[in-house]
Formats: structure tokens, sequence, C-alpha cells
């Protein structure tokens, strides 16, 4: 038997990017362990609001790099482009920053 800490999952992160004009985000990082570390460092120090839902992540970590993210999650992600927005113009008006909206996805649209 040994004395070791039972392990913690490897954390796991997306990075999504959207051109206007075109029809959906795409992924363009995405990494486990040391690689998502890296991937929310720069996030956090270009100052891009982070969101955590580790149910989002799994499904996107399926989409290929540079792939736009599949129909099923337009709307999830159209809600948190919105939330960033909200965020940006609260930051630039001194307002109190909105909340995060919930990003679980409802097994029947999976």
């Amino acid at each position: 038997m040994t004395d070791e800490a039972p392990r913690k999952p490897m954390q796991q992160a997306v990075a999504l990017a959207y051109d206007t004009g075109k029809p959906a985000p795409k992924v363009v990082a995405k990494g486990r362990g040391l690689v998502a570390d890296q991937i929310i460092h720069v996030a956090k120090e270009a100052g891009v609001a982070i969101h955590e839902s580790k149910e989002l992540v799994s499904l996107l970590m399926e989409v290929d790099l540079d792939q736009q993210i599949p129909p099923i999650l337009y709307r999830t992600i159209a809600e948190l482009l919105a939330w960033l927005y909200h965020i940006e113009a609260a930051q630039k008006s001194g307002s109190p920053l909105p909340p995060a909206p919930d990003t679980s996805i409802p097994l029947t649209e999976i």
C-alpha cells in the first residue's frame, strides 16, 4: 500500500476565436496538463475572460484544431460571447460584472 495522495484529474483548456463574418467560432488552441496551464496563462496575460465549464470543455476537446464548433454548441457559445461583451462594457463603464451564463448542455441536445 502506498501513501500517495489521490491524483487530481488533469486540467483541460480550450481557446476559441470568432472572426466577424464567419459562420461560427473555431477552436484555436486546446490541451491538457501543462498545455492547458499555458493556454490559461496566455489568456489571463491578454486580459481574456476565462469561463470554467468541464462539460463544455470536454465537448470542445473533441473538435479538431482550426475547426468551427459544431452547431449543437452555437447557442451555448453565443451566450458566452454575449457575456464577454457585457464584461467588456462593464469594465469600461465601471459597472458591476455580469454573472457567468449557465453553460450546461441538456442531454437531449447531445
